[in-house]
């Protein structure tokens, strides 16, 4: 694509959240994004605004699938904010390889790609054609401090200049 990332960030009228932390009393041992040659691994992220839950409960009972694909869609974004605070320049990331989606699902919703769409629409309208990806969307009993989506990735990295 022509324009940076953050340009299209600007355009589409985005702005990233605060970089996923820990809530109050949590220690994680692992770090939100692990940089090894040319790629860049993502831990799981959730819809979160630094420590803060945006959008939690069982997507089929408590969350609604259109809002299920919004807390994917703020999924994408707070891991853009961990990428940008790890790489400093979101036009470091050549190109999206890899996502996997998992999906806090009540008994019986079964529509988890439509749900991982957010996540992955999101990205397509950032980079474009280097945004697509291999994907897994799947649904689990229970995700960590209920949240209703839960996303890592790996991506291609470009030289850092």
């Amino acid at each position: 694509m022509a324009a940076s990332v953050t340009a299209r960030l600007a355009e589409l009228g985005l702005e990233l959240p605060q970089p996923f932390t820990a809530p109050p009393g949590v220690a994680l041992p692992f770090e939100n994004v692990r940089l090894s040659g040319k790629r860049a691994y993502l831990s799981g992220h959730g819809p979160m605004d630094g420590s803060t839950t945006l959008i939690s409960g069982k997507v089929g009972a408590e969350v609604s699938p259109d809002r299920a694909y919004e807390a994917a869609r703020l999924t994408a974004m707070s891991m853009l904010a961990s990428l940008q605070q790890e790489l400093g320049d979101l036009d470091r990331v050549r190109r999206w390889i890899k996502a996997l989606v998992l999906v806090n699902c009540a008994p019986g919703f079964n529509n988890t790609p439509l749900v991982a769409n957010g996540f992955s629409d999101l990205i397509l309208e950032l980079w474009g054609k280097p945004g697509r990806h291999a994907r897994s969307a799947i649904g689990v009993a229970e995700l960590p401090f209920d949240i209703s989506v839960e996303i890592e990735a790996i991506v291609e990295l470009r030289p850092a200049s």
